[in-house]
């Protein structure tokens, strides 16, 4: 089987966009997996597949797996490369887009200085639609983690995240407290791990452990958890500017009730074939 594909990033977390409207597309998880191997394959974060829409009201479908081979609800950053890839490609000659996820239907659209801004929707905050085992919404929640309590919040953009609060996320135990939380028992479908710390209440700095990827160097979902979290919190103000440790995203919540806004970059890299 050959595929036609195109190598993408968001601020370095980087992506495998393939065209499955024009060409037949159907891989295992075997197969994505040895695609996302960064010695044995393309390399990659995760693989974003392009689809007919399912529904009247949108253009295309659109879903996500992780380098793993599991397939995920969402993803912010892959989001914007979506949008990149359809307009490159001549898929479509809009400037909003909306597109369907697995977390329900999403808008994209392109500014004129060529980022991205995404309507990521609102956040979910009810412990069960996360999911997360806990009686009812609360700002943050206590989590026993290797013997010790921690502090963190729960969000849902369309996939679960949970926020942990530190003095300096370039000394925050990334590589040992990701894992740990993101396969915690309270998180019955696994979670996404931000660890931030807040500059002043416009700016934050974000380190993310993605599901089924490891530590990523941008997550734009985990940018806007953060942000919803902070700000509930009474750390944050309404827009905020997110350093990741590939670049800048802009995030804006008006509060309850109202949607997330992301706005960032998007870049192709290369296009190729794969023989699979």
């Amino acid at each position: 089987m050959q595929l036609r594909f195109t190598k993408m990033h968001g601020l370095g977390n980087d992506f495998v966009v393939i065209d499955a409207i024009h060409q037949p597309v159907k891989l295992s998880a075997q197969q994505i997996r040895q695609i996302a191997d960064r010695h044995f394959g393309v390399g990659c974060d995760q693989l974003l597949l392009v689809e007919s829409p399912q529904s009247a009201t949108a253009d295309f479908h659109y879903r996500i797996f992780n380098a793993d081979g599991g397939e995920v609800e969402q993803c912010g950053n892959g989001a914007r490369c979506f949008a990149r890839f359809v307009r490159d490609q001549g898929l479509t000659d809009k400037d909003c887009i909306p597109v369907e996820t697995a977390a329900g239907q999403i808008e994209l659209r392109i500014m004129a200085d060529g980022q991205v801004q995404v309507d990521m929707g609102q956040p979910v905050l009810e412990p069960a639609a996360i999911p997360f085992l806990g009686e009812s919404a609360q700002p943050d929640y206590p989590l026993e983690v290797e013997g010790q309590i921690l502090t963190i919040a729960a969000v849902s953009l369309g996939n679960p995240h949970a926020v942990l609060r530190v003095e300096d996320v370039k000394q925050a135990p990334v590589a040992r407290l990701g894992p740990a939380i993101g396969a915690h028992p309270r998180f019955p479908q696994g979670v996404n791990v931000g660890f931030m710390q807040v500059v002043d209440r416009r700016h934050i700095r974000l380190r993310v452990y993605e599901r089924g990827a490891g530590e990523t160097l941008a997550c734009g979902s985990g940018a806007c958890a953060a942000v919803v979290a902070g700000q509930r919190l009474g750390w944050l103000d309404q827009q905020v500017r997110v350093s990741l440790t590939g670049g800048d995203l802009m995030i804006s919540w008006p509060g309850a009730g109202e949607h997330v806004i992301m706005t960032g970059p998007a870049t192709s890299v290369f296009e190729g074939t794969l023989l699979l």
